[in-house]
């Protein structure tokens, strides 16, 4: 992405139809990636009422019920007003969402130009989350979709077949932080990069931070996350 350059906005999907994958974790560490690239983003927690990730980045999180016409124009009215959309999905709404974009025309606003979509498929460690990435794919059509395998819950994977990955653009892998360190930093209630700046924090937490940190950009940087 050049900055200065008129690009049409980036909706990033963090989701998928299984709950207890990780996407929070993922979403934030987005946030983080945009913030270090200058990049100019926002983001939507559909956790409605409750939202976690507004407890981290309450300044750039918006809580919203995407189920709803009203929580839907406030995502997609105001596009314009950052270069990077990121929308947080609540587990069971990744298809619901798809449908949606589809019905609105905004699948149809990629295919023109108009808009960029990135759909990031959090895998589980089941069958069924498998199962999940064809009827994904099916519906994101003319937008980027990553899978995402994500460590965070230790999950032993069966693995992805040659067939599944081709399915969509990329497979995004996600290390596991330091259990401590992840404690650490929740408990500090802030964001990953702020919770490394701080000099009051253990340098040891903050270095296993740091390193993480820097292995999930590095992931970003490889699907080109921040120039579609």
């Amino acid at each position: 992405r050049e900055k200065g350059s008129e690009m049409a906005p980036h909706v990033i999907i963090v989701g998928a139809d299984k709950g207890g994958v990780g996407k929070t974790t993922i979403s934030r560490t987005l946030m983080d990636y945009f913030a270090a690239q200058g990049v100019t983003f926002r983001a939507f927690d559909t956790e409605a009422p409750l939202g976690v990730l507004k407890r981290f980045h309450p300044d750039k999180t918006e809580i919203i019920d995407l189920t709803k016409s009203d929580g839907q124009m406030s995502v997609f009215d105001t596009l314009k007003t950052a270069q990077v959309t990121i929308i947080d999905v609540r587990a069971g709404l990744l298809s619901p969402t798809l449908k949606m974009l589809a019905e609105t025309g905004f699948l149809g606003g990629v295919k023109e130009g108009k808009l960029n979509i990135t759909v990031l498929h959090i895998l589980g460690s089941t069958q069924a989350s498998f199962d999940e990435i064809k009827a994904t794919a099916a519906l994101v059509e003319g937008s980027k979709h990553f899978l995402v395998v994500n460590h965070a819950n230790d999950a032993s994977f069966l693995g992805l077949s040659d067939h599944l990955k081709n399915l969509a653009d990329g497979v995004i892998d996600i290390a596991k932080l330091n259990e401590l360190a992840a404690e650490y930093v929740d408990t500090a209630g802030v964001s990953f990069d702020s919770f490394i700046a701080n000099e009051s924090n253990s340098a040891v937490m903050r270095g296993y931070t740091k390193s993480w940190l820097y292995r999930a950009f590095n992931q970003y940087d490889a699907a080109k996350l921040a120039q579609i």
